[in-house]
């Protein structure tokens, strides 16, 4: 799936959908990739994410803390930024395996800088910033990740 969003509005908009689609899937483990530079869209999806989801306080990205998690209306969500993180030998401070819970969904960002180290992705969401909006492509990496795109509102009208 390719879209061009114009708006932060629109890019928190297509994490909804996202969320919409995570649906009877909710019991699962599910882990998101997102990848992208800095200012790309990637903390503007999770809020949409997060919210549509049924987070509704303030979803501050974690470039300092590196990760966050909150509670859902279904499961909770783990978000993780890896930005400030030099070596993939560093996440074992974390706990992160404490975190791979039925029900829970994580929503990586950079998440190469933790290769060897995270839970293998079931979707990777490409972002990239350029003159005329963010362009976002969304790649199923397992079955679970292909049965959200297949199940997200509008998946049928990606504009590109």
């Amino acid at each position: 799936m390719h879209t061009r969003t114009q708006t932060a509005e629109e890019t928190g908009r297509l994490g909804a959908r996202l969320a919409q689609a995570r649906g009877r899937a909710a019991q699962d483990l599910a882990v998101i990739y997102l990848e992208g530079g800095l200012g790309a869209g990637k903390t503007t999806f999770a809020r949409g994410f997060a919210r549509e989801a049924g987070f509704e306080g303030t979803l501050r990205s974690p470039t300092y803390t590196l990760l966050e998690a909150y509670p859902l209306t279904a499961g909770t969500l783990v978000h993780v930024d890896l930005y400030r993180v030099h070596s993939a030998a560093g996440l074992e401070s974390l706990g992160l395996r404490d975190f791979l819970l039925p029900g829970h969904v994580w929503l990586i960002e950079w998440p190469e800088h933790g290769l060897g180290r995270l839970p293998p992705a079931d979707l990777r969401v490409a972002f990239a910033a350029g003159e005329a909006g963010h362009d976002i492509t969304a790649t199923p990496v397992s079955a679970l990740g292909k049965s959200w795109l297949v199940q997200m509102p509008g998946a049928g009208a990606d504009r590109s």
